[in-house]
């Protein structure tokens, strides 16, 4: 398939990380991802570990929400700034305040932290044409 920026998946997928349905919001960009074989698979599949991590971490899995987190990082932090519409830095950034208390815990096996849902990010994507 080559890569549509265009396709409903991609809003419907944003919609649902920024209405904080994550597992749904990571089962359509799947789908979506599943089709991809350029470099916009690995983005997608950034998008699907932010879904995945928040999703962790919003459930009390600390030590997958920041693996998760770090594969998150790993796959979106080499992309241009606006990939597909979407304000990468500002993602990254929000994540990154989001995630700030869990990254900073020491040790093995991080407890007591709590999601703050007042930090949780959102996608921001303008259309590209």
């Amino acid at each position: 398939m080559s890569f549509d920026d265009s396709d409903p998946r991609i809003d419907q997928g944003i919609r649902l990380f920024n209405e904080r349905e994550f597992f749904e919001c990571h089962d359509v960009f799947e789908d979506f991802w599943s089709e991809l074989v350029g470099p916009e698979k690995t983005f997608f599949q950034g998008l699907i570990h932010a879904a995945v991590c928040l999703f962790h971490f919003e459930g009390g899995n600390l030590s997958g929400a920041r693996k998760m987190y770090h594969s998150f990082t790993l796959y979106v932090g080499d992309y241009p700034a606006d990939f597909c519409g979407i304000d990468v830095v500002r993602l990254m950034t929000d994540m990154e305040a989001c995630f700030a208390e869990l990254l900073a815990a020491s040790g093995g096996y991080p407890h007591g932290i709590e999601l703050d849902h007042s930090r949780i990010p959102t996608i921001y994507r303008h259309m590209l044409r």
